[in-house]
């Protein structure tokens, strides 16, 4: 028997490979002589750092950085074991949860972190960059991630603009003369899920704006700065294009990436899933196992589990999924891939209980137990 495992994390409880070794324990209780490998799985959104970098043999840094409020804050990001490629969350630098909902005000939230964290990786010598870019705090067009990578977004007087979408009412000029060398070197890989343009009725300023603390009025004028902006960067790299599907993800870093770095924006789970190389360790399987904290009809919108499930089909795989609950419409992953999901609470519990991280290896350890059980029996042969 052999089982490729690739489950993506159970948010606030088991890391995507905590959550494979717990399936590859319950399987080996069953076929103690079966060839196991688990594979991290993620999305490009949170948990990615910890499940490429510890399931690929990187290791985890952690860098100050100025948060999305100005004040200093600690940011992790991994690095491969190649030396050269850094996985990233914008988040860790300038995400939403790192601000209280009272202050939340998108005016003056930045992205400088996001640069910090760049150029720390830069200078241990990385030059090929995954970066999440979603749950962002900002919708400072990138700015202040620029200024920290050593562009001069300059206001009037020839000094940098103030942080957050305050400074793109200042910007008058983008100068790159003080950029570091190093960044001409480097490429990114952009894990960016949203299609959404820099401006308009579906830009960032109003489709997101709202949650990130903007008013009715606040979301109009950061919308023409923005427009501003992009016609100064369009001046400066006639590739600037704010059009661009997904130029208006995490309040226009997207823009930022396409129009100052050498950058392509690409499905989270499909860039995920070509780094860890899934594939190869999926076709000489037997069987694949994949899941999530909560399958459901979400699942089914380009989720991990449905894209690993879909390389899985290619080679004519038996899936099947964990979760640690599942909702009547996630039914619908049996039409995209998954032949059989299984969630993992076995008794009425809290939901504090559930997510235990004891109690929830535990819980998944049996699951699989009993699922391989049934298999070896061989039922419906």
């Amino acid at each position: 028997m052999k089982v490729t495992i690739a489950i993506d994390s159970f948010k606030g409880s088991l890391s995507s490979l905590q959550a494979g070794d717990a399936v590859q324990e319950g399987i080996l209780r069953v076929y103690g002589d079966a060839a196991v490998q688990v594979r991290p799985l993620a999305d490009g959104g949170e948990g990615t750092v910890e499940a490429l970098t510890v399931g690929m043999g990187g290791e985890l840094q952690t860098v100050t950085v100025t948060g999305p409020l100005g004040e200093k804050a600690e940011a992790r990001y991994g690095i491969l074991a190649d030396g050269v490629t850094a996985i990233m969350e914008m988040s860790a630098a300038a995400g939403i949860t790192m601000v209280p909902a009272e202050r939340r005000n998108p005016l003056h939230t930045t992205t400088c972190g996001v640069g910090e964290m760049i150029r720390d990786a830069i200078r241990r010598g990385c030059r090929r960059f995954i970066v999440g870019i979603g749950g962002s705090a900002t919708n400072d067009g990138g700015v202040g991630m620029l200024q920290a990578l050593g562009y001069g977004m300059l206001d009037e007087n020839g000094k940098q603009v103030s942080y957050g979408a305050q400074g793109l009412l200042e910007l008058r000029s983008i100068t790159d003369d003080s950029v570091i060398p190093e960044l001409r070197d480097c490429s990114f890989r952009i894990a960016c899920d949203v299609t959404n343009p820099l401006c308009g009725e579906t830009g960032c300023s109003a489709v997101y704006g709202p949650q990130k603390g903007a008013t009715p009025s606040m979301i109009l004028q950061m919308d023409e700065w923005l427009k501003h902006y992009a016609d100064l960067a369009a001046a400066f790299n006639p590739k600037a294009d704010p059009e661009y599907p997904g130029s208006g993800a995490a309040g226009g870093l997207g823009f930022a990436f396409l129009g100052f770095t050498d950058a392509v924006l690409e499905s989270g789970i499909s860039i995920v899933l070509d780094e860890t190389k899934l594939e190869e360790y999926v076709r000489d399987a037997d069987l694949f196992v994949t899941g999530e904290g909560r399958l459901d009809g979400q699942t089914v919108m380009g989720k991990a589990p449905i894209g690993a499930a879909k390389i899985a089909k290619k080679y004519g795989k038996p899936v099947i999924a964990f979760a640690g609950s599942a909702t009547p419409d996630a039914a619908k992953c049996n039409e995209q891939g998954i032949d059989a999901f299984f969630p993992i609470l076995r008794s009425a519990v809290s939901l504090q209980e559930a997510m235990d991280p004891l109690n929830a290896r535990k819980n998944m350890a049996d699951t699989a137990e009993q699922v391989f059980r049934l298999i070896r029996s061989g039922v419906g042969r």
